[in-house]
């Protein structure tokens, strides 16, 4: 074997081996771009159930100062009626 011989079959090795590191980096890219791109939908979708629980949480606090407000009226209504019947509301 002479030494051009061997150096063009280095550079063929080279060559392939090259090739295989670029496929390799180039599919681990592309893993990792899809990887990114399936947890920014990820996060997206848990950003819009934050925001609709949010927006169910400030719905159920307005209902609830309503009913609080309801319910303060009742009792007064019934403490006007009868006093005495306000107690049974009281203890429980």
């Amino acid at each position: 074997m002479s030494t051009t011989t061997f150096i063009l079959d280095l550079f063929g090795i080279a060559g392939i081996l090259a090739t295989v590191i670029g496929g390799f980096v180039v599919v681990r890219a592309a893993k990792e771009a899809k990887t990114a791109e399936v947890w920014k939908a990820e996060a997206e979708a848990q950003k819009a159930r934050a925001d609709r629980l949010q927006e169910d949480l400030t719905e159920i606090k307005d209902r609830l100062g309503r009913i609080e407000e309801e319910n303060k009226r009742l009792v007064q209504l019934v403490s006007t009626i009868d006093p005495a019947r306000l107690n049974i509301f009281r203890t429980h």
